[in-house]
């Protein structure tokens, strides 16, 4: 078999050059694998951050925890002197959108970018952040008299729909929007001229998918968007190699990986409505163990998303559906 080399490369955590020494930063190594063409994968930081480099500038998907962001910057001057132009987050949570904000002061406030639907907005960048229009409408929610985020971490371009394309460094870079799955507001992207498709947290090869039914996932919807990963997915010979997936957390994947997580996801939405339709309760469903031959190797039974929490997740996600 072969696979992608994994050369990973050791990043020191020193400090970002003039306009970026006052950024959090971490002794944490951020470590930098090619994937293929113009794209790059940052590991270390949070999630997983994919990175396109070129003539034109950098594009990143996800910008990590904000504690990471020095780091993180000085792990892309390994690969480009150039400038963030872009970022594009893939959902809403903290470790995918913590540096938004330390990237935005990083790069500038030449151009004034107004935000739609937020009178009042003080976010001046020339970094564009490009979300669906649901992280926006989370990060600004109001918590008592602030917002969930400060203004500059919010999105300055949303769209609203299935799809938004961008062309920047010599290909087309397309979003497509997941709803409902591991929240209402996933966005999948696709670099098509370097055939690689960062997923979010849609896939997570660390363990069993969250289902964040707070913020409008469901157990359905990231069967959906897995199988709208493989509808772009094309394999290379005896299907290794061909479009590369980076997950939200872990390895790089193909199109195979994604398969059988795909797979794995449907089998236990299977067995769970089974257990469903025989009455059987929540506490029913967890003793009958409907992810045991799978638990070797996505369970986990201690961490912020236990393997019972994702069932009792699956649950609740398919007992609504009813």
């Amino acid at each position: 078999m072969t696979r992608i080399a994994i050369a990973w490369l050791g990043v020191a955590a020193a400090g970002a050059a003039s306009a970026q020494t006052n950024l959090n930063s971490s002794s944490a190594e951020v470590q930098v694998l090619p994937v293929q063409g113009n794209v790059y994968l940052l590991a270390g930081a949070g999630g997983n951050i994919t990175v396109q480099a070129g003539q034109s500038g950098i594009l990143v998907v996800d910008t990590g925890s904000p504690e990471m962001t020095g780091t993180i910057l000085a792990a892309i001057r390994k690969l480009s002197d150039k400038p963030v132009r872009y970022i594009i987050n893939t959902q809403v949570d903290a470790d995918h959108t913590g540096g938004n904000e330390n990237f935005a002061k990083a790069f500038g406030s030449a151009t004034t970018v107004s935000v739609v639907n937020t009178p009042g907005s003080s976010a001046s960048q020339t970094v564009q952040i490009f979300a669906h229009d649901n992280v926006l409408a989370r990060m600004s929610a109001r918590n008592g008299t602030q917002p969930a985020r400060p203004d500059t971490a919010w999105p300055t371009e949303t769209y609203i729909g299935d799809a938004k394309e961008l062309y920047f460094n010599g290909e087309a870079v397309l979003m497509y929007h997941m709803p409902a799955a591991h929240t209402d507001g996933d966005t999948i992207v696709h670099f098509r001229g370097s055939d690689v498709v960062s997923a979010g947290d849609l896939l997570d090869m660390t363990h069993y998918p969250i289902i964040d039914l707070q913020r409008g996932g469901s157990l359905q919807g990231v069967i959906d968007g897995l199988n709208r990963i493989l509808d772009i997915a094309v394999p290379a010979h005896h299907e290794e190699g061909g479009t590369y997936v980076i997950p939200g957390h872990g390895r790089i994947c193909d199109e195979f990986d994604v398969v059988e997580y795909r797979d794995m996801v449907t089998i236990i939405r299977d067995r769970i409505q089974a257990l469903i339709k025989k009455g059987m309760t929540l506490e029913q469903v967890r003793a009958a163990r409907p992810t045991g031959d799978y638990d070797p190797e996505y369970g986990v039974g201690s961490s912020a998303w236990t393997t019972d929490r994702f069932v009792e997740a699956a649950y609740r996600s398919l007992v609504g559906k009813r």
